[in-house]
């Protein structure tokens, strides 16, 4: 067993500084933009479930249902899912492959399950024993082979974590009584394991996202989602860190329900903002219809839809963190990697409409044509996925004369017309790529 010793003594180290803690709270809106410039440039990131429950896969006792949540799903005791450890193994896993994985498809910044709400800790906790390295045979430091691996290849690293936990006794939730425990003290859960955990993280790992979940429980307030945000942003004042580390967020739209939530941005789950939106967010979404790995979740999503969506997410103004569930192996499902490679090979051609843009007021014309801009004003894209008669006709941008319209991935200038109002450019008889395409307008 780890001593408790070591435990009380990092817990007084790191409350040596609570009197002299900044409150970050209060960051000026110029502090809040260069801080965040980074992550609003990046637009793409590549979300990562992956834990014990890779194991059942979507399975137990011959019944289907769960993924992630299927410790809560199939009512599983803490003594029967504590099993799934000693069957986690994955000597298939290849950090750097993963890397390489969300690199080519374009993603910039990565986010990984450090601790769901089964509470198993895929890191070498001093905490716990419940963890990747006293619990299963496997014992290496997953988190720190992709910190290292995301860092040879520039892209950022961000970590998940559940402040919800149906594993350690003291989390007992009235909402997910998981836990024989008759008297569990939530304060001590989060004082003493929740955050010494976080400060864990960061100090090994030194992530630049933290990506908090499970906050809906009644235990937590956002008075508690404040406190846990200053104090994590004194440990590390560069971190980037989602609204549900408090209980700003309004259901599964993501975005904050009133003003001064805690939080840096909204977080849209399995859905886009109908609109755009001048605060910073997030779209998080699955490629098939499950977060973790489930063995007969077949419904993958077309790339098409993908390429759709990060599009209309980019137009929006806000980011699309896409998900993948690895096996219990250690590997990213085949169909998962196909996808992520053609949208990689697209945003070659494309990039320039996507990252390190801002949205216009008239994000779309129709149904076909949406707008980004160069963060100049200089540059408009119009990406579209449909166009008749070879040509794209456009009512709500209106070129000065004389200004060059490209085709993205060809060198040669369009010509183009106004007629009665509105801008008639015409396309080549044979579009570069394919699923969608980007006409680079001079303001």
């Amino acid at each position: 067993m780890k001593k408790i010793t070591l435990l009380f003594a990092g817990l007084f180290i790191l409350s040596t500084g609570v009197f002299a803690q900044k409150n970050y709270l209060q960051e000026s809106k110029p502090d809040k933009t260069k801080r965040m410039q980074w992550w609003d440039d990046a637009t793409f990131g590549m979300f990562i479930h992956w834990g014990l429950y890779a194991v059942p896969a979507g399975e137990y006792n011959g019944k289907g249902g769960g993924a992630e949540w299927i410790m809560e799903t199939h009512k599983i005791p803490v003594s029967e899912y504590e099993k799934f450890a000693q069957q986690f193994n994955p000597q298939k896993f290849n950090a750097r492959e993963w890397v390489r994985i969300a690199k080519n498809a374009g993603a910039k910044y990565i986010v990984i399950t450090s601790k769901h709400h089964d509470g198993f800790s895929i890191w070498d906790s001093k905490v716990t024993n419940y963890d990747i390295m006293d619990a299963t045979p496997f014992k290496r430091d997953i988190l720190k082979e992709l910190a290292d691996a995301c860092k040879a290849e520039g892209i950022q690293f961000g970590l998940y974590h559940s402040i919800m936990d149906w594993h350690q006794p003291d989390a007992k939730s009235k909402d997910y009584p998981h836990q024989k425990t008759e008297k569990p003290d939530f304060a001590k859960y989060r004082e003493e394991y929740l955050k010494p955990q976080l400060a864990e993280l960061i100090k090994k790992y030194n992530p630049s996202i933290l990506w908090f979940d499970g906050e809906w429980i009644p235990e937590w307030t956002e008075e508690q989602g404040k406190d846990l945000y200053n104090y994590l942003r004194n440990l590390k004042p560069s971190l980037i860190i989602n609204n549900r580390v408090g209980k700003g967020r309004g259901g599964m739209q993501g975005m904050n329900k009133y003003e001064n939530a805690a939080g840096d941005f909204g977080t849209p789950e399995q859905e886009i903002l109908k609109t755009a939106s001048q605060d910073y967010w997030e779209s998080c979404m699955t490629l098939n219809n499950n977060w973790g790995f489930v063995k007969n979740d077949n419904k993958w999503k077309s790339v098409q839809v993908l390429i759709d969506n990060l599009i209309d997410v980019t137009a929006k103004g806000g980011n699309y963190l896409l998900n993948v569930g690895p096996t219990a192996e250690g590997l990213i499902p085949e169909p998962s990697i196909e996808r992520l490679a053609e949208m990689g090979n697209w945003l070659k051609i494309n990039k320039q409409a996507i990252y390190a843009t801002k949205a216009l007021p008239n994000y779309k014309e129709g149904e076909n044509i949406k707008f980004t801009q160069s963060k100049d004003g200089k540059l408009v894209y119009a990406i579209f996925n449909k166009a008749e008669n070879n040509e794209i006709k456009l009512t709500s941008i209106s070129p000065k004369t004389g200004s060059r319209i490209y085709l993205l991935g060809s060198a040669k200038p369009l010509t183009w017309k106004k007629d009665n109002g509105v801008t008639v450019v015409n396309l080549p008889q044979e579009l570069p790529g394919k699923y969608a395409w980007t006409l680079k307008i001079e303001q």
